[in-house]
């Protein structure tokens, strides 16, 4: 599955952006505020992370820019208990700011929305990260609590912000032909 936007290119991910992936996700400071990254993250576990197979009612892709091609993160759709997914997503350090996980966020939660019409999807971002909040109120999340959540590379508990975001019911947006 492939999803085209303005600026970006969402792809799944191949054996060859092995390297790629462990530079652009190899980070402290991004790595921090994700659950199940390892840490530190080397070659060999974007490797492993690119060999995995791929369910395709929960997508996941490498955020690449349409100028360039450059890898730089990450968003996928993840199963949660019952019916729905979970948002997560990752940029490269270098690419904060500048409306990427915004732009990538809208075309995955389009998918969710329109292909696999999900009646509800679920996010979390870390306190100390409210720039992630930020994302997720644009892409119409709300937030319905707080929680503790292990961090691999923070080798401790972190303090999150839940979210959740009801598929709008109605009739089916038509595609462009």
């Amino acid at each position: 599955m492939f999803a085209v936007t303005e600026r970006l290119l969402l792809r799944p991910g191949w054996t060859e952006d092995a390297p790629a992936l462990s530079r652009a996700i190899g980070d402290a400071a991004v790595v921090r505020n994700l659950s199940r990254a390892p840490w530190p993250y080397a070659l060999g576990d974007a490797e492993n992370f690119l060999s995995q197979p791929q369910d395709p009612r929960y997508p996941r892709f490498l955020v690449t820019r349409r100028d360039d091609g450059a890898l730089i993160g990450g968003i996928a759709l993840m199963p949660v208990e019952g019916e729905g997914a979970e948002l997560g997503y990752w940029l490269a350090r270098d690419q904060w700011g500048r409306g990427y996980a915004t732009e990538a966020g809208r075309a995955v939660v389009a998918i969710a929305d329109e292909s696999l019409r999900l009646p509800e999807l679920k996010a979390s971002h870390a306190l100390d990260n409210p720039a992630s909040g930020g994302v997720l109120a644009k892409l119409g999340f709300e937030p319905n609590g707080t929680a503790k959540l292990y961090s691999r590379a923070r080798g401790r508990d972190m303090d999150i912000r839940t979210f959740v975001r009801t598929r709008p019911m109605g009739e089916p947006q038509a595609l462009a032909a």
